[in-house]
């Protein structure tokens, strides 16, 4: 199976205010992806030239509810973001093929 390194870009208002300010774009990546494969992937997908890349690993969150069996207990899923700031005057448009 081919490694997926793009999962979906991040759409928040701190991604927008970001990409506002000086250019960064936030996106979900595979666990295993590294800084350079998601440099490599962004610039192929997107036609753009990579400045940096950051990257965040989120852990998986606790939580438990009351169900009508008990109280469920469980966790959220691990994450890995990725902070992509572009050079100058180069932009990313998410909604151009809606």
């Amino acid at each position: 199976m081919a490694k997926r390194i793009l999962i979906k870009p991040l759409i928040t208002e701190k991604t927008t205010k970001l990409s506002e300010a000086n250019g960064t774009y936030g996106f979900v990546v595979g666990m295993d992806a590294n800084k350079i494969e998601i440099k490599n992937a962004v610039e192929k997908n997107y036609g753009v030239t990579v400045a940096a890349v950051k990257t965040i690993t989120d852990n998986g969150k606790f939580g438990w509810k009351r169900t009508p069996f008990g109280i469920s207990q469980g966790t959220k899923g691990r994450m890995k973001k990725a902070y992509v700031t572009l050079k100058k005057g180069e932009t990313i448009d998410f909604f151009s093929t809606i």
